[in-house]
């Protein structure tokens, strides 16, 4: 366990290292802050994050693997199938289960309490990718347990998993510019910088879409797609959230447990529910620049 934990360490500082510096380089949204002090903030909650996650999440799901195989149970229990197989049903059970896990966090209003930590960033780039409430990590240990002992996966899958759903986090938070026809191509599969920078948008409606997390697949067959927003046309952040000194960590912290402000609503009291409407016809429902 300390083996793969340590690769896992190694593998992902690497991607956020290399997607830090390739986005300075080749930005697919302009920044509206400064950059070193939002990384300085969104270091510090990521710290956090982490240390609650290897208190909480690491010994639950250890413990949870250790359940599942001891006493045989879970679904994947229930069918002899070959590995390659039951590997392949596993990444799509585990990949499923977070794209509800993602919308709980977004329509049960405690968990959004902490979540929203997470959305406030008024930039969007792979400094944002493990920018959680540590709380909401604390939350997500018993999620976690659950899953593996309802899948029963093998423990070296689910590494592999947290592998890729990791690594698609820091890739789909990146602010790194692809070409609009690879990106597309990819989106058929994954969750794309794009797509989820819809999901990040200062508008609900738009951020109420694009829950998925490593495959796409979800938000289409869920019906929560949404591919038609200009990336220069969004605006990252929560309305209600949207003052510089909302951005600070002590105040990220105690958000959650301080008398909410409306989310949607800017401090001009302006509502920012749905992106008014374009003039002339409906925008295509295909990626845009």
């Amino acid at each position: 366990m300390i083996q793969e934990t340590k690769l896992l360490s190694f593998i992902l500082t690497a991607m956020y290292l290399t997607l830090f510096l390739v986005e300075r380089f080749f930005p697919l949204r302009a920044a509206v802050r400064s950059l070193w002090p939002r990384v300085w903030v969104n270091i510090v909650i990521t710290a956090l994050a982490f240390t609650m996650a290897a208190i909480t999440v690491r010994p639950a799901v250890s413990q949870a693997l250790g359940i599942s195989h001891e006493r045989e149970i879970g679904l994947l229990a229930l069918f002899n199938l070959p590995v390659a197989v039951e590997f392949c049903v596993a990444l799509l059970l585990f990949d499923w289960s977070f794209y509800w896990w993602h919308l709980a966090n977004h329509r049960v209003s405690l968990l959004w309490r902490f979540h929203s930590v997470h959305h406030v960033d008024p930039d969007l780039d792979v400094t944002t990718a493990f920018r959680f409430h540590a709380f909401e990590i604390g939350f997500s240990a018993a999620f976690r347990a659950g899953q593996v002992v309802l899948i029963g996966p093998a423990a070296w899958m689910c590494f592999i998993y947290e592998l890729v759903f990791q690594g698609n986090t820091l890739f789909h938070h990146s602010n790194v510019k692809l070409p609009l026809r690879v990106e597309r191509g990819l989106n058929w599969v994954f969750v794309t910088p794009r797509m989820h920078g819809i999901h990040h948008s200062y508008f609900h409606r738009e951020t109420d879409s694009n829950y998925s997390t490593v495959f796409s697949w979800w938000d289409r067959l869920h019906r929560s797609l949404r591919l038609d927003v200009r990336q220069r046309e969004i605006e990252a952040g929560v309305p209600g959230y949207s003052l510089p000194e909302d951005n600070r960590p002590w105040r990220l912290l105690s958000m959650p447990f301080r008398r909410q402000r409306a989310y949607w609503q800017r401090p001009d009291g302006t509502v920012m529910e749905a992106r008014p409407a374009p003039p002339g016809p409906e925008p295509s429902g295909h990626m845009r620049n």
